[in-house]
C-alpha cells in the first residue's frame, strides 16, 4: 500500500477565522485526507503576540513569531493577517518559493491583486480568496468556473453584513443611523472603529475583486466609485419604505456599451433603492447576497452568511482542499482568468435611476419648473410623490416632493439635481439616492 503524502500548512494569523481554521485542521485530519489525498499537516501558526488568549484551544507548540521560516518550509500557506504588510511580502515569498496560497485579505488583493497574480503565474502555483468575498457563500469558483462559458453583464451584491444590518435594523425598527450603529457594535457585528464598513471602504475591496472575475480584466481600489452609509437617515428609509423601496448598501459591476459601440466597466459601491419584491431586499440582518446577471444564465443568485469565524473558515478549508487536490494529483494549477482589458468607466458613464426628495415652495408652478429642469438635461420623471405639510411655528405651508427618475446616465442625472438646487421655489434637496431594480 502506498503510503500517503503529507503536505505541510502554515496559517498567519490566529483570529477569529484563523483559530477556526486551525481547529478545523486539526479536528478532521483524517476526513481532510480522504478529500485531498494527502495528509495536511498544520506545521505552525504565525502570531505577532505568543501571549494572547484565543477561544479556540490550540497546541502552543504550534505558535510562533517567526513567520519567514515557516513559510520558507509549508508546501500550502493560509494567510488571514489581514492588512497589507506584512501579507503582502509573505504572500509573495511563499508563491516564490512554490507553496500555493489562500488568502481571504480582500484589501490586499484589491490594492496590489495584478502583483500577485502574475507571481502566482510565474511561479506555476496557486492563489485562492474565496474567503475574501461574502464570507461563506461559495461565489468566487461559481463565477471563475461554473459561469467561465458564459458572459456575465451585471452583479449585485450585500457584500457587507455590518452595513446590511445597520440598514435592516433602522428599516424595521425606525432606529436612527447612530442607534443602530450601536446595536451593531454591542452586537459584535462592527468593530469599535466601524469606518472600513459604513465608509463602503470594505465592499469597495470586494467590488473589486468580484469585477475582476466577472469580466476578466484587472480592477483595483482606485476604479471602484465609492459612498458610505452614514448620511443615510431614518427619513430616507421612511420614505424609501412609503414608497415600495428598501435601502442597501450595493456593489455594483456592470458591462455598458456607449453609442458608438465601446465596452467599459462600471464598478461602484453606494446606498441604493431596491424595490420590495426584488431578490436582494430580503435579505436580512447581517447576511451577505450577490445576484448575478449572465447572458445565457440569466438571473442567479448566491445567500448566506457573510462573516464570522466558522462559515469564513469554510470557504478558507475549501480553498485549501481544492489547491492540495492540484499538488497531489499534479498538472498545472488553476490560474486568474484575465483575457482582456475593458476599461474601468468614471461613475459619470454609469446608467442608473434616482430617488429625489425635495422640499419646495406650496405655490403654483413649481412642478412645472421642475420638470421644466429635467426634460432639458433628458431625464424623464417615473413616479412622483408630492405631501403638503405646515411649520407649526411660523404656519407656512411647504410640499414635500419624491421622485424617481427613469435610467439616465450618472452626468445627466447629477447636472439635473444640481440645476433643480438652482430654482427659488426649492427650500432643499433632502435626499438624492440611486434606484436600481426598477
Amino acid at each position: 500500500m502506498t503510503e500517503m503524502r503529507t503536505l505541510k500548512v502554515a496559517l498567519l494569523g490566529c483570529g477569529n477565522v484563523g483559530a477556526q481554521v486551525a481547529r478545523i485542521l486539526i479536528e478532521d485530519a483524517d476526513a481532510l485526507a480522504a478529500r485531498t489525498g494527502a495528509r495536511l499537516e498544520l506545521s505552525g501558526i504565525a502570531v505577532r503576540n505568543l501571549g494572547t488568549k484565543r477561544d479556540v484551544e490550540l497546541p502552543q507548540e504550534l505558535f510562533t513569531t517567526d513567520a519567514e521560516t515557516l513559510v520558507k518550509d509549508a508546501d500550502l500557506v493560509i494567510e488571514l493577517m489581514g492588512g497589507i504588510e506584512p501579507a503582502r511580502t509573505l504572500i509573495l515569498s511563499a508563491l516564490s518559493n512554490g507553496a500555493c496560497v489562500v488568502t481571504g485579505n480582500k484589501a490586499l488583493l484589491a490594492q496590489d491583486g495584478p502583483t500577485l497574480y502574475e507571481e502566482a503565474d510565474k511561479a506555476g502555483v496557486q492563489l485562492s480568496y474565496e474567503a475574501a468575498v461574502a464570507g461563506a457563500i461559495p461565489i468566487l469558483r461559481p463565477i471563475r468556473d461554473s459561469l467561465s462559458g458564459d458572459r456575465i453583464t451585471r452583479v449585485l451584491g450585500i457584500v457587507n453584513g455590518t452595513t446590511n444590518f445597520i440598514l435592516d435594523q433602522m428599516d424595521s425598527t425606525g432606529a436612527q443611523f447612530a442607534d443602530a450603529l450601536a446595536e451593531a457594535q454591542r452586537l459584535g457585528y462592527a468593530e469599535a472603529d466601524p469606518t472600513a464598513d459604513v465608509e463602503g471602504h470594505d465592499a469597495a475591496a470586494k467590488a473589486a475583486i468580484l469585477a475582476t472575475l466577472s469580466f476578466h480584466t484587472r480592477f483595483a481600489l482606485e476604479n471602484v466609485h465609492c459612498e458610505g452609509i452614514t448620511k443615510v437617515s431614518a427619513a430616507d428609509i421612511a420614505a424609501a419604505k412609503d414608497a415600495g423601496f428598501v435601502i442597501k448598501l450595493l456593489a455594483i459591476a456592470e458591462k455598458l456599451t456607449d453609442a458608438d459601440g465601446g465596452e467599459g466597466i462600471s464598478v461602484r459601491v453606494h446606498p441604493t433603492l431596491l424595490p420590495r419584491e426584488h431578490p436582494l431586499a430580503a435579505v436580512r440582518g447581517a447576511f451577505n447576497a450577490v445576484f448575478i446577471e449572465a447572458e445565457n444564465a440569466g438571473e442567479l443568485m448566491f445567500y448566506g452568511q457573510g462573516a464570522g469565524g466558522t462559515p469564513t473558515a469554510s470557504a478558507v478549508l475549501g480553498d485549501l482542499v481544492s489547491a492540495a487536490r492540484r499538488l497531489v494529483l499534479g498538472g498545472p494549477q488553476r490560474t486568474e482568468t484575465t483575457t482582456g482589458h475593458v476599461p474601468a468607466l468614471p461613475i459619470d458613464a454609469a446608467v442608473t435611476s434616482y430617488y429625489i426628495g425635495l422640499d419646495v415652495a406650496d405655490q403654483p408652478g413649481v412642478l412645472a419648473k421642475i420638470a421644466q429642469i429635467f426634460a432639458e438635461n433628458g431625464v424623464s420623471i417615473e413616479i412622483m410623490r408630492q405631501t403638503i405639510h405646515r411649520d407649526a411655528e411660523s404656519n407656512v405651508e411647504s410640499a414635500e416632493l419624491r421622485i424617481v427618475t427613469h435610467r439616465a446616465s450618472e452626468a445627466a442625472l447629477a447636472a439635473t439635481v444640481e440645476a433643480v438646487k438652482g430654482l427659488d421655489v426649492i427650500n432643499s434637496v433632502t435626499s438624492v439616492l440611486r434606484v436600481e431594480g426598477v
